[in-house]
């Protein structure tokens, strides 16, 4: 598979401005494109083209029609789903590649942080705070419970190196494919059915693909123990949010979500006000920890280009 720039094309797309990130390759022209109406140079010279963050799909894809030289797409999630409907669109042999290991450390971080929140009741703290009321009692621990990660790659090994030090009692993997890992195996998603019910948490951090579209619906939600936390910072549409509903409404599961479909979740949508729910901007990977580790991925993933080596991360090849 080539992975050099065979064509013409030379530009690269960055949305980051070239300046800021030191150590780039001197064999291509850069330019700075982060969204705006006006593209920053003709898209025809466009070989390597850094998607937009966090911006959207219909910006992420605007320009790729024009792109006829491009080599490669390179994203800054590591969900995909934003562009990979434009893929049969782009030139024969041009690489997706995504941004695997940027946001395993802040989304990890965010996983545990709506865990704990949510099981030692922080949002009615501070609701009371608020209020000025004081209000005592006996609250849930991390400790000691069963936690089943749906999605087990660089993002649920993190999740599970921050889980450890809490002394759960049992981590529990699931993947696509069954496999073993360094910690204990990871389970086929076939056998959730199984471990739904040993789990107190369940935290979703697989990727929205046309297998995991509805993963969490009315099955997988009914095979949850009474009174489980469901923690989302995968995708809102891993989550059929009516059936989610209706188990948070009748109060026998709770949830954390940083991700909703809809999203962002509109005005007196049904989830703001549902009760045992917390709920973050899709925050998991924006955070101060994000711009060093893009960076650094796209100095990598340049250098080696430039150097016609094999990238990284290439998740599709465009036919």
């Amino acid at each position: 598979m080539a992975t050099s720039p065979t064509s013409a094309a030379t530009d690269v797309w960055l949305p980051v401005p070239a300046a800021q990130i030191e150590g780039l390759p001197d064999a291509f022209t850069y330019h700075f494109w982060d969204g705006d109406e006006e593209f920053p140079a003709d898209p025809a010279d466009c070989a390597f083209y850094v998607v937009p963050y966090m911006k959207g799909p219909a910006v992420a894809v605007r320009p790729l029609a024009a792109m006829h030289g491009l080599r490669v797409v390179q994203t800054l999630t590591a969900g995909i789903d934003h562009v990979a409907d434009a893929v049969p669109g782009l030139p024969a042999g041009t690489l997706l590649c995504n941004a695997r290991g940027v946001h395993d450390a802040s989304t990890a971080e965010l996983a545990l942080a709506l865990t704990l929140a949510s099981l030692r009741r922080l949002p009615a703290f501070v609701r009371a705070q608020d209020a000025g009321e004081w209000q005592p009692g006996m609250y849930e621990a991390l400790a000691d419970k069963n936690v089943l990660i749906v999605g087990y790659g660089a993002i649920g090994s993190a999740v599970e190196e921050r889980l450890l030090p809490f002394e759960v009692a049992e981590v529990l993997r699931v993947a696509r494919t069954a496999r073993d890992a360094p910690r204990g195996p990871v389970h086929a998603l076939g056998r959730l059915p199984e471990l739904l019910p040993r789990a107190d948490v369940v935290i979703l951090c697989t990727p929205l693909t046309d297998a995991t579209r509805g993963l969490a619906g009315a099955g997988f939600l009914s095979a949850m123990k009474d009174g489980a936390l469901l923690v989302n910072v995968a995708r809102g549409g891993v989550v059929d949010t009516a059936a989610l509903l209706t188990e948070l409404e009748s109060g026998r599961l709770r949830a954390a979500l940083d991700v909703t479909d809809p999203e962002p979740l509109p005005p007196g949508h049904p989830l703001w006000h549902a009760p045992g729910t917390l709920i973050s901007p899709h925050v998991g990977g924006p955070s101060s920890a994000f711009l060093p580790r893009a960076k650094r991925l796209l100095r990598a993933q340049l250098n080696r280009w430039a150097a016609g080596e094999a990238l990284e991360h290439v998740v599709a090849v465009a036919e």
